[in-house]
């Protein structure tokens, strides 16, 4: 059995300071084997950038996910391929930096693949994430038919299109765990075919703001539907995500339950 970590979107400073005090406790105290974080927030709340993915980089982390915003910061871009751990959405189409997935192995040498998506609903256009699923699952068995254990992150905007995303690939993934929308769902649990699934895995950073950013901003916009300059909240942190427990030798998930650490 391997224990799985997946950490929910590093939103700003705050998130920041989330992991740097809480992430290698939680490892230690749980006994983790590998470890997921989503961080297509991390810089300031919208993208990523080479100094704060260097802060990052002393964490027990393995693989860092993204999404629709990891385009967000210029700077960061030339990171997509120049860190080989570093995943954007792989249904972005053929041409972009980047690659959407990677294996990796834990400290005992079990292999693990992940995989990055984004939902097509409510977002900008963007390749089917399904078929391509499908595509990518052909290439880690071609190229790594050793792995069994694989995680996904979901990427999407719809409750509904990472529900099915989880039920498209039931059986055939340890895990689809949703990213995204910041807000934690309390839907953990094993589909019939053995793939652990929750819609959001909730976001890491300041849980006092309207998904990561200072309230007062985001309702000015609501009242007066005019732009408002968004601006990352400071209080309340919490780190959220949820924990995988998997049979290395089917890939078949055994338990899943969320994550949530308070602090600092």
């Amino acid at each position: 059995m391997i224990r799985l970590l997946f950490v929910g979107d590093i939103m700003g400073g705050s998130g920041r300071r989330a992991i740097q005090a809480n992430l290698e406790p939680l490892v230690d105290r749980e006994r983790v084997d590998f470890v997921v974080a989503n961080v297509e927030n991390v810089a300031g709340g919208f993208g990523i950038t080479t100094a704060v993915m260097a802060e990052l980089d002393p964490f027990p982390v393995q693989v860092w996910t993204t999404g629709n915003h990891v385009w967000d910061k210029k700077e960061g871009i030339p990171l997509l391929d120049a860190h080989p751990s570093l995943l954007r959405p792989a249904n972005y189409p053929a041409g972009n930096p980047g690659r959407g997935w990677c294996v990796e192995e834990t400290a005992t040498g079990v292999p693990v693949a992940v995989i990055n998506l984004q939902g097509q609903a409510l977002m900008a256009p963007i390749d089917n994430a399904f078929r391509c699923a499908d595509r990518v699952l052909e290439e880690i068995a071609a190229e790594h038919p050793e792995v069994r254990v694989i995680l996904v992150d979901m990427h999407a905007e719809a409750t509904s299109e990472k529900q099915a995303m989880g039920w498209y690939l039931d059986g055939r993934v340890t895990a689809v765990l949703g990213t995204h929308t910041h807000v934690p769902t309390a839907d953990e649990r094993i589909l019939p075919e053995g793939t652990a699934f929750q819609t959001d895995v909730g976001m890491t950073g300041p849980y006092e703001s309207i998904i990561g950013m200072r309230p007062e901003k985001v309702l000015e916009r609501f009242l007066y539907n005019t732009p408002r300059p968004f601006e990352p909240a400071k209080r309340g942190i919490e780190l959220r995500g949820a924990l995988v427990d998997a049979d290395d030798e089917s890939g078949r998930a055994l338990a899943i339950r969320r994550v949530r650490v308070e602090g600092p």
